[in-house]
């Protein structure tokens, strides 16, 4: 029973290393360095701990088995684990062939700041509708645009900014 304990508990650590190893990594692009070396701190940790473990018994292959599907799944769990921290800012672009004044109206109401762009689409013109929120009010959002335009196509990117204005 040793060496399935061993691999299990490799396989946990390694769950804890990746998803740790993602997550620090997104913090990085975010600029968050305080959180990008805690995150760092205890993937380096976790990780001597269980390649350790792996290379005391390189014979036993439920060690070898139990880190690289405590990889896997640790990647899965850090992606898991990073959409519902959803820290930053998504920039949302709404185009809208016909709502785009209520579109606006609903969401200035909403208490987000819109800009709104003209512009020309495949059928004709549209309003390109901007706005700039946290990462956890991006379903909300959608929310909004899906109840007044439910063929409005919607785009989202993370972004970090630089400066300041009306979020």
């Amino acid at each position: 029973m040793e060496p399935l304990l061993a691999g299990l508990l490799i396989f946990a650590l390694r769950i804890v290393d990746v998803s740790m190893a993602i997550v620090r990594l997104l913090m990085v692009i975010r600029g968050r360095k305080g959180l990008a070396w805690l995150f760092g701190f205890v993937q380096a940790f976790v990780y001597i701990v269980a390649i350790r473990e792996v290379m005391s018994d390189l014979g036993n292959w439920i060690n070898i088995l139990g880190y690289a599907a405590g990889f896997a799944t640790g990647t899965v769990v850090g992606i898991w684990v990073e959409e519902r921290l959803a820290i930053g800012f998504g920039h949302v672009r709404i185009m809208s062939p016909r709502w785009g004044g209520s579109l606006t109206d609903k969401l200035r109401a909403a208490g987000y700041g819109v800009t709104v762009v003209p512009g020309r689409g495949k059928d004709g013109s549209v309003d390109v509708l901007v706005t700039t929120v946290p990462r956890r009010q991006i379903r909300t959002v959608s929310r909004l645009v899906e109840e007044t335009d439910p063929g409005a196509f919607i785009t989202v990117e993370n972004v970090r900014p630089l400066r300041k204005g009306f979020f």
